[in-house]
């Protein structure tokens, strides 16, 4: 069986810090599911659907990269993909604390997956979908953030604003 790993987030909308994880997964993993999550916490710009496509069309020549999105707890995802990782991003310190949380509770849920932790590439460090939705409101320069076809959408969502 080979390695599977499941990449998972709100990516709303991906970035390319986002991407820079999911290439370099797909390097590692014999198979990566970017999970999209539809964290209840957040007002998605986006729907599932449409980060799901966005995220699709990014991705598209990256073979062994599956797009895919799920309700419920990741570990019960990681479990039905037969995953035996997660990956995770980290930007900065400020991450590690959040990150370390979840990565101990699916232990406790289930201590047969491990977390796989990736520093994102510098260039990237300070980049989050936040930030780069509140540059695009205000019709700011998103081109070195996000590729091409998000920046068409996050252009669209905010063309009457």
């Amino acid at each position: 069986m080979g390695s599977i790993a499941v990449c998972p987030g709100s990516f709303d909308p991906i970035t390319y810090g986002h991407l820079d994880i999911i290439k370099r997964g797909a390097k590692v993993f014999d198979q990566v599911y970017v999970c999209v999550l539809n964290n209840s916490s957040k007002q998605p710009l986006f729907s599932v659907e449409e980060r799901c496509e966005l995220i699709s069309e990014v991705t598209k020549d990256i073979p062994n990269v599956i797009v895919e999105t799920f309700k419920g707890l990741l570990i019960d995802y990681a479990r039905e993909k037969k995953a035996q990782t997660i990956l995770r991003g980290l930007r900065a310190v400020s991450d590690f604390e959040y990150e370390m949380q979840i990565t101990s509770m699916n232990r406790v849920l289930d201590d047969n997956i491990e977390t796989f932790f990736m520093m994102t590439n510098n260039q990237y460090s300070f980049l989050s979908s936040s930030i780069v939705k509140e540059v695009a409101k205000y019709k700011g320069d998103i081109a070195e953030l996000v590729p091409e076809v998000v920046e068409k959408a996050l252009k669209s969502k905010f063309i009457d604003e």
